[in-house]
């Protein structure tokens, strides 16, 4: 995308644009570089180029991050392109005086070897990188031949705060500790990762996508958000609900979470079903729930999930029709966990993936009819781009419509009520 008259941005000079791409969000800075040929030269003019092997790796970006020095922009190298073997490239961009990204993805191989992972924040020497405490850390494509660089690196990085690792082709099991700083922890898409060993009491959230492995939270660290999309299923076939056990009084105090239908059927269920005393999710507010489609549009799991979360105030709910689905999922949830009882506090329930209207309202009128007494915003997602909004309205007649789209009652309440979808604007 390149410039045009409207871009007021782009001429500004050099070190004006440093100071912004210090400013914005980590993402957003490092695809500055896409925006237009200004924003390139940009970046070329700031790029250190050097050549050697994979085991000058941690030298080489130690060096780099050690003569960074924010304060004096126009004498900084804040990209680093160093190329080992016979064509790999690692990536490193420094984007302000605390968040570094490093990028193997140039050294991507069509069958990677497995490997481990270990990162551990807890070196207790005194770091010679004065100018330059990393605390938020993105670490892209890291395989069998770079994890020894990396694990040297990051060790350094004891004020590391936010950690970010993604698309490891190969990771099999990952080790992270840190009893200093680490507040957040995100792993994406590492597909054939089967253990995750996480040693952090001061972590307060943790966000997972990928197929699940084997979490291993050394200390049950309260988290306040935890995501855990692992739509695709289990990523070993040695789970059992006891695995689970300690990921569960984990999470217990969050106040978001994603969590797949599968899960709770597999893992978390048969769990609660063994427990002696009542276990309820009394701090969560927010919940999205990643469900598979089932027949006659059965929400037993989630109608049961939800009554062990008193104070929940949003509620999303997204049908992937690819998402794992439990073969042999309980027929009936009726026994434990938990109580029947209104949410109270519910103000939003949005719903998406569903194939038609007629499933929408049977969902939702299934939700309203189990908790709801004052009931809150529903909106309906279209094509994942367009909401509908499902609002009350006076008994209609046969023939009226707005909106194209037909006036549908719900039953099962003591007064009939009829309903209706009107667009959002957006």
């Amino acid at each position: 995308m390149e410039a045009n008259s409207d871009d007021l941005i782009s001429g500004l000079p050099d070190d004006i644009l440093l100071r912004i791409i210090s400013s914005i969000p980590f993402e957003s800075a490092i695809q500055t570089i896409f925006l237009s040929r200004r924003w390139r030269l940009l970046w070329n003019s700031t790029t250190l180029v050097q050549y050697g092997s994979r085991h000058d790796i941690a030298a080489a970006i130690s060096s780099f991050v050690r003569n960074f020095n924010e304060h004096v922009q126009p004498c900084n190298n804040r990209k680093l392109r160093f190329h080992f073997g016979t064509d790999s490239v690692v990536s490193v961009i420094i984007i302000s005086n605390d968040k570094l990204y490093i990028d193997f993805s140039s050294d991507r191989q069509e069958f990677p070897a497995q490997f481990g992972l270990k990162l551990d924040f807890n070196h207790q020497n005194p770091t010679d990188l004065n100018t330059f405490y990393v605390k938020t850390l993105q670490l892209v494509s890291v395989n069998h031949l770079t994890c020894e660089a990396v694990s040297s690196v990051v060790s350094m990085f004891q004020f590391l705060e936010d950690l970010k690792i993604s698309d490891c082709r190969g990771l099999q099991s990952l080790y992270v500790g840190s009893d200093t700083k680490l507040r957040s922890l995100t792993i994406f898409d590492c597909h054939q990762l089967t253990s995750v060993h996480i040693r952090s009491f001061k972590l307060q959230t943790f966000r997972y996508r990928g197929l699940l492995p084997w979490l291993r939270p050394e200390y049950h660290f309260n988290l306040a958000e935890a995501m855990l999309d692992a739509r695709k299923g289990p990523g070993c076939n040695r789970f059992k609900s006891c695995d689970f056990d300690s990921v569960l009084l984990t999470i217990k105090n969050v106040r978001l979470l994603a969590l797949c239908e599968w899960m709770f059927e597999e893992l978390i269920h048969p769990a609660l079903c063994s427990m002696r005393a009542e276990f309820q999710f009394y701090n969560l507010k927010e919940l999205w729930w990643i469900g598979s489609p089932k027949e006659q549009c059965s929400i037993d799991a989630l109608v049961s999930f939800l009554k062990l979360c008193p104070t929940l105030e949003k509620l999303y709910f997204t049908i992937d029709p690819e998402s794992y689905r439990v073969a042999s999922a309980a027929a009936t949830y009726s026994d434990r966990p938990g109580r029947g009882r209104q949410l109270d506090n519910l103000k939003l329930i949005t719903v998406e993936g569903f194939e038609n209207e007629d499933e929408e309202i049977i969902i939702i009128e299934h939700l309203l009819r189990e908790f709801v007494k004052v009931e809150p915003l529903i909106l309906v997602a279209s094509d994942g781009k367009r909401l509908r909004r499902l609002i009350k309205v006076s008994e209609p007649t046969l023939q009226c419509k707005e909106n194209s789209r037909m006036v549908l009652p719900l039953k099962g309440k003591a007064k009939k009520c009829f309903y209706k979808f009107v667009e959002e604007e957006t």
